[in-house]
């Protein structure tokens, strides 16, 4: 469990509401990615949002090195622009599996601490569907124009080994 990441006292019915509704943001997150609207993943985050993709090793001992880390919207619209843009890649299908969300926190003003399981396979036109990652979301959520929108999300995989050349956003 990474730091700040621990189970609040959050009232059962307002954390089973705020559940479905952060199953519904995953939901729309994993179908703009598997539907490969890369160019619209940087909505789904604030202006000075923090994405960060992590080995658990790594975050366990609190070190920050990682795969990915993009701080503001402007590197996370420049790493999108560079995947829709190059495809210097194999064509492939991406699928995200999200479950388990978890709402952990949330303070008074309105930053939601929660959790979800992912799973990220991969299928390259002729090549068997390959498991590419799985790991947990560490998020934290905001509401920006009556919407949630991510502040933070930190993904962190289970496994130590992975595809160096992991392209896609989890």
């Amino acid at each position: 469990m990474l730091k700040g990441f621990e189970d609040g006292a959050v009232p059962a019915g307002e954390a089973r509401a705020l559940c479905w509704e952060i199953e519904a943001f995953n939901r729309a997150y994993a179908t703009a990615l598997d539907d490969g609207r890369v160019e619209d993943w940087p909505g789904f985050f604030v202006d000075d949002a923090l994405y960060r993709i992590t080995g658990r090793e790594n975050a366990d001992a609190g070190l920050p090195v990682g795969l990915v880390y993009c701080e503001g919207v402007g590197m996370l619209k420049d790493r999108a622009l560079a995947i829709a843009r190059t495809m210097m890649f194999a064509p492939r299908y991406l699928l995200h599996q999200i479950t388990n969300e978890r709402v952990l926190a949330l303070d008074g003003a309105g930053l939601i601490t929660a959790t979800a399981n992912y799973a990220l396979y991969e299928t390259l036109v002729d090549q068997r569907t390959t498991l590419l990652q799985v790991g947990r979301y560490y998020d934290r959520f905001v509401r920006h124009d009556g919407a949630l929108r991510l502040r933070e999300r930190h993904c962190v995989y289970d496994s130590l080994i992975i595809d160096t050349a992991l392209i896609y956003p989890v």
